[in-house]
């Protein structure tokens, strides 16, 4: 399956850049294949355009903002977040811009510290909805921003993979004496899926203080969502009552490269474990996955004939079966019909 060889994928909302790197003035972006700017307009909100200016195709992410408008380093154009052009230099003041004089804009709104974009006028899925980032106490801790070389869909998979903790996460939480996975409950969405599970883990001294918990060995009770095409929260509760929930999105770069999105968020405070732990802890974690998808095919088969499966890869099943049924009929969403088949 490649991505920006089916139009379906460009109707849904993708995270592309923390906000906080666009207070230094316009941004590149590379979303499945299409090259954007963005920018904060005079408003403080993100705006995205395609990044090439209509006059003589330079890239305006090369450029200034001005006045909320983002000006082409080449002839000093300037365009708002509709596209339309506001400013020719070169022109006669007070002469009328031609209204052709204009670049593609894209949908771009700010969620959970990051600019999204979505490259349809009509998105299959509104932004996901994260309730416990909205919980007063919690705090959310920027994670990794990074591209890696694989697929959303490997990410994804992986990520509602219980199969692979005792052989990838051997040095972090897996527990090596118990290969056989644990059982998820899966639940079906209109578009998308949930899963439950209890994961027996290893606490290594570093994870044993960031959690308060002074136990090598313990459970995780765990709640899984995947927000199609790339995205998931995976929130994990402790036998403590801690609350760290992760989410991941493999944004479509293009058919072989993701940019990796994660952020945590969190019920404790910084003087219980420092956001620099946290994120030393994950990042283990993150790079042993990241070693491993790396090394497998970027052109993931939506066919599940194509490659082999055991019992608990049934949520990666779900996910091809819900993703080959949107690229045959883009207009109907898949339900529990496609789960009930698994």
């Amino acid at each position: 399956m490649l991505v920006t060889h089916h139009p379906v994928f460009r109707r849904f909302w993708y995270p592309v850049i923390p906000m906080t790197d666009l207070a230094d003035g316009p941004q590149a972006f590379t979303l499945l294949g299409e090259p954007l700017v963005l920018w904060l307009t005079a408003e403080g909100q993100p705006a995205a355009l395609r990044d090439r200016c209509c006059h003589r195709s330079a890239r305006l992410s090369m450029g200034l903002v001005q006045q909320g408008c983002v000006r082409c380093p080449y002839h000093g154009w300037a365009f708002d977040q509709s596209g339309a052009c506001t400013k020719v230099p070169q022109l006669d003041p007070g002469a009328a811009i031609p209204k052709t004089y204009r670049v593609q804009s894209y949908a771009c709104q700010e969620c959970y510290g990051y600019a999204w974009v979505c490259l349809s006028e009509d998105p299959l899925l509104p932004l996901p909805e994260i309730p416990e980032a909205d919980v007063p106490g919690n705090r959310l801790i920027p994670q990794f921003y990074e591209p890696w070389q694989c697929s959303g869909l490997r990410v994804m998979e992986n990520s509602f993979d219980n199969a692979h903790f005792s052989i990838v996460h051997a040095e972090s939480f897996g527990v090596t004496e118990q290969p056989k996975p644990v059982k998820s409950e899966l639940v079906p969405l209109e578009l998308g899926l949930k899963a439950y599970a209890t994961v027996p883990v290893v606490n290594p001294p570093i994870q044993q203080q960031i959690l308060n918990i002074p136990d090598s060995l313990t459970v995780r009770e765990v709640e899984s969502t995947w927000y199609v095409p790339f995205s998931r929260t995976l929130k994990i509760t402790y036998p403590n009552g801690l609350m760290h929930l992760i989410f991941t999105a493999a944004t479509p770069i293009g058919d072989r490269t993701s940019q990796i999105v994660q952020f945590c968020i969190r019920n404790d405070s910084e003087a219980d474990a420092s956001a620099e732990s946290i994120i030393a802890f994950d990042r283990q974690v993150v790079n042993e996955d990241k070693i491993v998808l790396e090394s497998t095919d970027y052109d993931t088969p939506v066919d599940v004939a194509a490659e082999q499966h055991m019992p608990s890869d049934q949520p990666g099943i779900i996910m091809r079966r819900q993703l080959a049924a949107l690229i045959k009929s883009p207009e109907t969403v898949p339900g529990a019909e496609v789960l009930a088949e698994v």
